[in-house]
């Protein structure tokens, strides 16, 4: 056949530009694509070879090798695949999204497509090249055809491209790009292996650049005739798990997360179904710097058949795992998979399920365990992570159980590491609601004086001081059948924990009190919704609290930090009768400042800030100077 000139399809030079300029939005893309296409096509050869070993010719070892010239500005990807015919480079060059490995794969069936895995698309990649390449030519021959029925393919990527009869000896297909003076960047050894070594590391078969040695002579690199695998040549997580040791597991860590501490746990799975993918994730030891940044984009490593497609695909793993790192391997994904089109698959949901639940699991593994290093290897993770994780009750209602037994706090019994079960299980008899307080910090929670009567009665409250609490109180309500109960809002119900004496003794109190009570009320009417004596002080005069459903003053304070509006809410008072300074109000003259500063203290005590310190501190100063 003689030089002939044919037309793409009428939609070619949109999609070029489409390929070209948005679809691929880093330039280097390009190599991952054509080296995935050589892959394709050595693939393809090995299964047809299945049933017709003379393809092999007399090449059985398949692989890739890429180099350029530089005084062409040509860089060259090489295979020794299946390679195309005339027909073949027509029909499948020829139209954009036209896969010839897709219509191989559609003629497989039955136990065949499991022995196929391995075969990816051939698309738009192809026309990735045109990125940097102002004309791309291909010259192939199909394993099995003489040498002189090879073909030449040439475009310059606008409405034309041309084909014509060429011989060649070897089988397989040379990708010549002839690239723009602009790119000169891809005519470097250096820069095509860190291209390759960041997205075909794991292809499985070797891919070979020329060695470099340093002419002392010329004073500069030169390219030598020597050839170099310049890949590792098999997946990882591709391999079987007994044939992987722990070594080789936290070294590939190492490699994807530039981190240099082992991780807490890792676990590696192949998932078959409605959507087949292998995972390999894993748990780092330590928060990164970065993990409240709101910019930044957390995630897992996605390939698809082994190709390294995207860094931090989001969309694989929910927001509150956002610290887990890994790969995930799809079997079902195209390879020009966008950010985009992740949001909206099917499949990506039912991986995004798989993933959430596997990591789930790992930490169970670690928490629930008896042996003591993993319980202090949950410990490391809860206090990294804790946080984030806290997260997940609001955001995966289908886990939020197995999330909730994942919590672990501080309490008045403990200074950390109490799970709800924990809790639960040490509730005293007749006690009905796990009690808890939110404060700015531990010290803070610990000296709360709302805690004094669960102090005196030995009850068990759970301290919770991340920002993340309240609004995580918000989401979980019960634990196995026991309401959370936030021991400074509304009154202090402790039903069966207080017995008849203490409650007609806190009436009789309440009765005795209330003169002083409505003298309190009207002192503070702009500053207290109410005033009640109390059942939960023991030591302390005064605290304040706010009605069951209201926002809490903690919350309060955060959404102010926070530049929020929060709703104005007057606290209600609550008096120890018992205590000396509140016996004293009645006959003091000195009633209205007596009264302000017990609501001041009351605040302080709380965590709140006063709205007038100046005249809190000159009241106190009346109280120690009285007038002369």
């Amino acid at each position: 056949m003689s030089k002939q000139t044919h037309s793409f399809q009428a939609e070619v030079q949109q999609i070029l530009h489409l390929v070209t300029h948005s679809l691929y939005s880093n330039k280097e893309i390009f190599l991952r694509e054509l080296v995935s296409n050589a892959s394709d096509a050595c693939d393809k050869l090995r299964y047809e070879a299945l049933d017709n070993p003379a393809l092999y010719e007399e090449s059985p070892n398949l692989e890739i090798r890429v180099f350029f010239d530089a005084q062409a500005k040509t860089l060259t990807i090489r295979d020794n695949g299946i390679g195309m015919s005339a027909e073949e480079a027509a029909a499948h060059l020829g139209t954009i999204a036209k896969s010839g490995t897709r219509d191989f794969m559609a003629k497989l069936s039955g136990d065949q497509k499991k022995d196929a895995n391995l075969i990816g698309q051939f698309g738009v990649g192809f026309y990735s090249g045109f990125i940097v390449a102002d004309r791309i030519t291909v010259e192939s021959r199909r394993a099995g055809l003489p040498a002189d029925q090879a073909v030449r393919w040439s475009s310059e990527g606008t409405g034309e491209y041309e084909l014509e009869t060429i011989s060649r000896g070897e089988r397989g297909t040379d990708v010549i790009l002839h690239l723009r003076d602009e790119e000169a960047e891809f005519l470097s050894t250096w820069r095509l292996k860190a291209i390759i070594s960041k997205y075909s590391d794991h292809i499985s078969l070797p891919i070979l650049m020329k060695k470099e040695t340093w002419d002392a002579e010329a004073a500069q690199q030169v390219v030598t005739d020597e050839w170099e695998t310049v890949n590792k040549a098999a997946a990882l997580w591709a391999r079987a798990k007994s044939d992987i040791t722990d070594a080789e597991y936290q070294d590939f860590y190492k490699q994807i997360s530039y981190d240099s501490d082992p991780p807490l746990a890792y676990t590696h799975n192949r998932v078959e179904g409605r959507s087949e993918y292998t995972q390999l994730l894993y748990i780092p030891s330590k928060a990164p710097f970065d993990l409240w940044n709101r910019d930044k984009r957390g995630g897992v490593k996605l390939y698809v058949k082994r190709v390294f497609i995207m860094d931090d695909a989001e969309a694989l793993m929910p927001v509150y795992l956002r610290f887990v790192k890994g790969v995930i391997d799809s079997a079902d994904l195209p390879l020009n998979v966008s950010r985009e089109l992740l949001q909206e698959s099917r499949d990506v949901k039912v991986i995004r399920d798989g993933s959430a639940k596997r990591v789930l699991s790992m930490l169970e593994g670690l928490a629930d365990s008896d042996n003591a290093d993993d319980k202090a290897k949950y410990q490391q993770f809860w206090n990294a992570f804790g946080a984030v994780l806290k997260e997940g009750l609001g955001e995966d209602f289908a886990n939020q159980e197995r999330i909730a037994k994942l919590l672990r706090f501080a309490s008045t019994h403990a200074d950390e590491g109490v799970s709800l079960a924990d809790y639960v299980a040490r509730m005293k008899e007749g006690q009905e609601a796990i009690y808890v307080i939110t404060a700015d910090s531990l010290a803070a929670a610990k000296n709360s004086p709302q805690l004094e009567i669960f102090r005196k009665k030995g009850i068990e409250v759970l301290l919770l001081t991340d920002r993340v609490d309240e609004w995580m109180l918000s989401h979980l309500h019960e634990f196995e059948g026991h309401a959370l109960q936030s021991v400074a809002k509304g009154a202090v119900d402790l039903g069966k924990l207080q017995d008849e004496a203490e409650k007609k003794a806190a009436e009789e109190a309440a009765e005795t009190f209330k003169p002083v009570l409505e003298r309190l009320k009207e002192a503070l009417k702009d500053r207290a919704k109410d005033v009640r004596v109390t059942s939960r002080l023991v030591d302390s005069p005064a605290c304040v609290v706010v009605e069951e459903g209201d926002m809490s003053a903690h919350l309060a304070r955060l959404l102010k930090q926070a530049g929020q509006a929060a709703p104005e809410a007057r606290p209600i008072l609550e008096v120890n009768p018992e205590h000396a300074l509140v016996k004293r109000l009645a006959d003091d003259p000195r009633f209205d400042d007596l009264a302000q500063i017990l609501f001041d203290q009351a605040l302080l005590a709380e965590g709140g800030q006063l709205d007038d310190p100046a005249a809190y501190v000159q009241r106190v100063t009346r109280l120690l100077v009285p007038a002369a």
